[in-house]
């Protein structure tokens, strides 16, 4: 079969950095952090007081109408506004006389790591209150589960191809993406509508998540992030949805589209090792991460590797992956470009390895490596090159995206700049 090349023409975020590309690109580059203190609601009696939060975001801006945004949950609206700067931004049509993509050939492959939390939460506490259930919405599952933003997404742009919503955990919008990579580069769909969309800032969700001993503690929300940082005690909660859009080569071309880069190579594996915690030796997550190099054609004297570290600032995380990565590259790991962009995001959970595409992606086209913030301790098991505070400059070629979801799910991708 042959295998067709698989080209990313558009983009679109919702984030603590900002609700669109442009924004969130710019404060990347600049290390400015998008954690704060939680207004929407009381924390006084949560252990927890701050997150990645998003801000001024308005869907009516996205092509939504008020009885949608009445409808359905936050993760599912940061899901379609996503899509909907995705989809502008790609140009890509399948309705309507300027339409330039058959509807049967654009697929939709967006993920939610847990779906509609606050939804859950607001509907079992009147069951809770009421056990006859006659206060239940009749909207609780249909905008509840985790597949109605892939659906919802799908319904706006009239994509009648392969639709899937992956759910693995962290790792859900990189395996999207992977997914749609092989659906497209074996001839499955043209295009494909692919990425993440979470909402679980709720005390619920933080009271799972602390008690689980996950969460950062810390009362300072510009240094609670702090990934392979020898201070970092667990990650910090945050909100969001990323979607690119993947689209053969042929396609891409016949119709002009602009072109952000080229998706080369994916890994998928398992830990196979407990619940939550990564397998600390780091060998799958390092099988992961060389299954997508190889695919990539990684040549370590050609190449200027730059990597988009899952790095979420828990004590077994930042070790074990610094681990995989010696074990992937061996002495080359330490000539590698790496960094957190969690340090400042958060992390999004469903739609962190998608945001964390874009920021590959667009590292790679500048040529400019977004910082590490807050690493002025650095762990000393963590020793490899993670970009202290600082943003550089680097001749990049290739850019590694990893993610670890609970359950041991691992993901990587691997993008070049686009040449033909």
């Amino acid at each position: 079969m042959e295998k067709h090349r698989v080209v990313i023409t558009g983009l679109g975020i919702i984030s603590p950095l900002g609700n669109d590309v442009p924004t969130f690109w710019d404060n990347l580059k600049n290390g400015i952090c998008g954690i704060d203190t939680i207004t929407e609601y009381d924390t006084s009696m949560l252990p927890v007081h701050i997150a990645g939060k998003v801000r001024d975001f308005d869907p009516l801006q996205y092509g939504m109408d008020k009885a949608f945004v009445r409808k359905q949950g936050m993760f599912t609206q940061y899901g379609v506004a996503a899509a909907y700067q995705a989809m502008h931004d790609s140009g890509l049509l399948s309705q309507g006389e300027n339409a330039n993509i058959d509807p049967a050939r654009l697929g939709v492959y967006v993920g939610s790591g847990i779906g509609g939390f606050e939804i859950m939460q607001r509907e079992i506490t009147k069951m809770v209150e009421d056990p006859s259930g006659q206060w239940i919405s009749p909207m609780f599952i249909p905008s509840m589960i985790g597949n109605i933003a892939a659906g919802h997404i799908a319904i706006n742009n009239f994509a009648q191809g392969p639709c899937l919503d992956i759910v693995t955990a962290c790792a859900t919008s990189s395996h999207a993406l992977g997914e749609a990579y092989r659906a497209i580069a074996g001839g499955y769909a043209d295009a494909i509508i692919t990425g993440g969309c979470e909402y679980a800032t709720i005390p619920v969700g933080i009271a799972g998540f602390v008690n689980a001993k996950a969460l950062s503690r810390a009362e300072d929300p510009k240094y609670a992030s702090l990934p392979f940082n020898a201070n970092r005690a667990g990650f910090v909660m945050a909100d969001g949805g990323a979607v690119l859009i993947f689209e053969s080569l042929e396609h891409a071309l016949e119709r002009g589209a602009k072109i952000y880069g080229e998706i080369v190579g994916y890994g998928n594996t398992c830990d196979a090792y407990h619940s939550t915690a990564p397998r600390p030796e780091g060998t799958t997550q390092a099988r992961c991460i060389r299954a997508a190099l190889d695919e990539a054609g990684y040549d370590p004297e050609k190449d200027c590797l730059y990597i988009n570290a899952h790095g979420t600032g828990t004590r077994l995380n930042d070790v074990s992956e610094t681990l995989a990565y010696k074990l992937a590259l061996g002495e080359n790991a330490y000539k590698a470009h790496i960094t957190s962009i969690k340090s400042m995001t958060g992390h999004m959970f469903g739609a962190a390895g998608a945001a964390e595409a874009i920021a590959t992606l667009l590292s790679l086209g500048e040529g400019i490596v977004t910082p590490t913030i807050n690493l002025d301790t650095p762990d000393p098991e963590c020793d490899l090159d993670y970009t202290p505070n600082k943003a550089v400059k680097a001749p990049l070629t290739l850019g590694i995206s990893d993610s670890l979801g609970f359950g041991g799910h691992n993901a990587c991708l691997a993008f070049r700049q686009f040449k033909q």
